[in-house]
């Protein structure tokens, strides 16, 4: 089937195949529908976008290698770090540079159609706000934001704006994801009332205590840029960039923020999890004042969607290995993320028992199912189920190719014709509300009960956390 087909096919055509499953689950115009974006700006298939970047050093390189050897334009850089950004200031020594995405946009406007965000999390929402109220088509790392009103908003300027858009949790374009998807819906381990999910993350420095000490700023980095919306104050340590900034509860969202939006794509697509009602931390070590604790276990409760139960997830970090099997599977089932093939003339590498960095579990009264990373790996377990098995029909629409580089190509086929991306804003946004809730879940005793409409808790300490403060001088511009 073709991809203009696949992403306007209509799924109340093939509920027979998942009998009750799904009755009144799908939205009527198909998994991944958003707002029809047909408008003026799109180009033509055969048209090159000209693709600005802010950011160019760390995950920015990857997505401007990609975008550049996918024959688009690159024609603009920022990055407030200059010795990050080297290897691609560099590359692309033709195009304009800056260290304010801001000055960027006012001196090179006219000459962008799309945009890459791939800086810290505390400044997607800005960035992302920027380009799409230029309209912009918008390329954003997960997560999304990192506060839940900025994912709200986002969510709702791109339907406003009728930009393409998409979030990077190339996850979401990854076959497994989709075979898990229509697994659970043809009904393969039946009703699914629990999902475990975990990551060895965080691979950088989380629960201190103490915060870093001040630095001199080096001449190749723009502080007050890199600071940007944030009322943090804090002075310039190589503690804080280019990388540690993750586990600061102003700059990012830990563990969680990591790869949350990767393990748990899979479940949120498959169980269609919209809001949950509430959060909760039922365990975590290595607390701090200002920053991600070293180790956490969180607790999400979502209530029925249509004919789905009523599920919990339950979300490890800081792990060394899966959570213990539950009954049904042996200890020694290998879960999550598959072993790598060893490569040509090299020995197998050895693994020890079930050890496995990152994936998700999902329990149902028939069965489990289990993926890694990014959807990939999906398989029923104990493996022995594995070997009559056979896919259940392909419902979903398939991303250009099952890898980074096709959830790139997919925002660009979306940009140049106005069919939704696979992680398009209007998935993405309330995706990355629930896992949002849990950074706030991390910071407070107790359950959270959750109101998405109003978006609010039961705890009004949290509450002021939902919504973030900006820095004097920095705006979002017409929102």
């Amino acid at each position: 089937m073709a991809l203009s087909a696949m992403a306007n096919y209509n799924f109340t055509r093939r509920h027979f195949f998942f009998g009750s499953l799904l009755a009144g689950a799908v939205p009527a115009a198909g998994f991944g529908s958003s707002p029809n974006l047909k408008m003026l700006g799109f180009k033509s298939p055969n048209e090159k976008l000209n693709i600005a970047s802010i950011g160019a050093g760390g995950k920015a390189r990857s997505s401007i290698n990609i975008c550049n050897n996918a024959k688009e334009n690159i024609v603009a850089l920022c990055d407030p770090d200059g010795a990050s950004a080297k290897m691609m200031f560099e590359k692309f020594d033709k195009a304009p540079r800056y260290t304010d995405f801001r000055k960027m946009f006012d001196k090179e406007g006219k000459n962008i159609d799309a945009v890459i965000v791939a800086t810290p999390d505390f400044m997607h929402a800005i960035c992302s706000t920027w380009a799409m109220e230029r309209g912009k088509h918008v390329y954003c790392q997960k997560p999304l934001t990192r506060t839940i009103w900025e994912a709200r908003l986002l969510t709702h300027l791109a339907a406003k704006y009728k930009v393409a858009t998409q979030m990077g949790n190339q996850g979401y374009s990854n076959e497994g994801t989709r075979q898990c998807a229509e697994m659970i819906w043809d009904g393969a381990i039946g009703n699914v009332t629990e999902v475990r999910a975990w990551t060895n993350r965080p691979i950088w420095p989380q629960g201190l205590t103490v915060e870093p000490a001040a630095q001199p700023v080096p001449p190749t980095m723009d502080w007050e840029a890199w600071t940007g919306v944030s009322t943090a104050g804090r002075p310039y340590s190589k503690e804080i960039a280019p990388f540690n900034w993750r586990g600061f509860y102003d700059y990012g969202c830990g563990a969680l923020g990591d790869m949350a939006c990767h393990i748990l794509g899979a479940p949120n697509m498959a169980l269609m999890l919209g809001a949950p009602s509430s959060v909760e931390c039922i365990m975590q070590e290595g607390k701090s004042s200002f920053m991600f604790p070293k180790k956490s276990i969180i607790r999400f409760d979502f209530p029925q969607r249509g004919n789905m139960p009523p599920v919990k997830i339950f979300w490890h970090d800081g792990m060394s290995e899966p959570p213990a099997a539950p009954e049904g599977l042996s200890q020694d089932e290998i879960l999550g993320d598959m072993p790598r093939p060893p490569r040509e003339g090299q020995p197998a590498p050895e693994r020890k028992g079930r050890l496995s960095n990152n994936g998700s579990l999902f329990i149902g009264d028939k069965g489990f199912i289990t993926t890694g990373t990014y959807g990939e790996g999906t398989r029923l377990v104990p493996s022995d189920r594995m070997k009559d098995y056979k896919f259940p029909p392909a419902i979903l629409k398939r991303a250009p190719a099952s890898n980074e580089a096709g959830h790139h190509a997919d925002w660009i086929h979306a940009a140049k014709t106005g069919e939704p991306a696979d992680s398009n804003f209007a998935i993405a946004g309330p995706f990355t509300e629930w896992i949002l809730l849990g950074t706030l879940a991390l910071r407070f005793e107790g359950k959270l009960e959750w109101d998405s409409e109003k978006m609010r808790t039961n705890n009004a300490e949290a509450n002021k956390l939902i919504k973030p403060l900006f820095r004097k001088g920095w705006t979002l511009a017409k929102a």
